[in-house]
């Protein structure tokens, strides 16, 4: 099974020791599934990471850690830019979904029209709830 993780499930994870998003990432790590990202996303995430929001509960190692672990998933070096997104800032994850033919896209931003979607191609899009529910 392949699935995109959201930057907001990752940053979620990293935030939370508890809730699914970082059972998710756990279950990624012990292999029960493969991640499909890209160097736009982790650039995404080493950016988002050092907002100030973020200062107080992030701690930087671990999203080095974290970054380190992704780039041996499978990481897209180059997307398609003719995906249309709601959103355009989330078109890079649907062009990953895409790309990296994905069977889930998961995401817990409500309001940028994904979860609306449902699927974009043969890639469900779901929230962290409803991935971990369902396949765990």
């Amino acid at each position: 099974m392949r699935v995109v993780l959201d930057t907001n499930v990752l940053l979620s994870a990293l935030i939370s020791p508890h809730g699914a998003p970082d059972a998710i990432y756990r279950a990624w790590r012990a292999a029960k599934f493969e991640v499909i990202t890209s160097l736009a996303q982790l650039d995404e995430l080493r950016r988002a990471s050092r907002y100030p929001k973020f200062q107080a509960v992030l701690q930087p190692h671990r999203v080095g850690a974290m970054v380190n672990n992704l780039q041996r998933a499978i990481v897209l070096e180059r997307l398609t830019t003719d995906v249309e997104a709601d959103d355009p800032n989330d078109a890079f994850l649907l062009a990953m979904a895409l790309a990296g033919d994905a069977d889930y896209l998961v995401t817990g931003d409500r309001r940028a029209g994904l979860l609306q979607r449902e699927r974009f191609g043969r890639t469900r899009i779901v929230t962290p709830g409803v991935f971990w529910s369902e396949i765990f």
